[in-house]
């Protein structure tokens, strides 16, 4: 996309469209997954400091997929805040199964 995007609704299709392949998107959830262990563990354990762990290891699954995978720039390094936002997203929808419908609506293929 050219240009410096301004709002959070053309953000999620270029975000969509940068996880265009299940991969990538599988090691996100895995990440994103992997805040609740953390979260979980320092609350259950009373080990606070734990908490420093949960966006290393989100964005630790997460551009290892984009360098190794999609072969792209994670949009993170871009757009910090509606990135997290939209991990979330991503895998709140495919949790409740609505994630191919929501690529199907913007159009998003797989790139080879």
């Amino acid at each position: 996309m050219a240009g410096k995007i301004t709002t959070y609704a053309d953000f999620w299709p270029f975000y969509l469209g940068e996880h265009s392949k299940r991969a990538t998107r599988v090691f996100h959830y895995v990440g994103t997954a992997m805040i609740g262990v953390v979260i979980a563990y320092a609350w259950r354990s009373g080990e606070w400091w734990t908490l420093v762990f949960t966006l290393p290891s989100l964005y630790l699954f997460a551009w290892v997929s984009h360098f190794f995978i999609e072969h792209n720039k994670p949009a993170t390094f871009t757009y910090p805040g509606w990135s997290l936002i939209s991990d979330f997203r991503m895998t709140g929808l495919a949790c409740i199964g609505r994630l191919g419908a929501e690529l199907e609506k913007y159009q998003i293929r797989p790139r080879s």
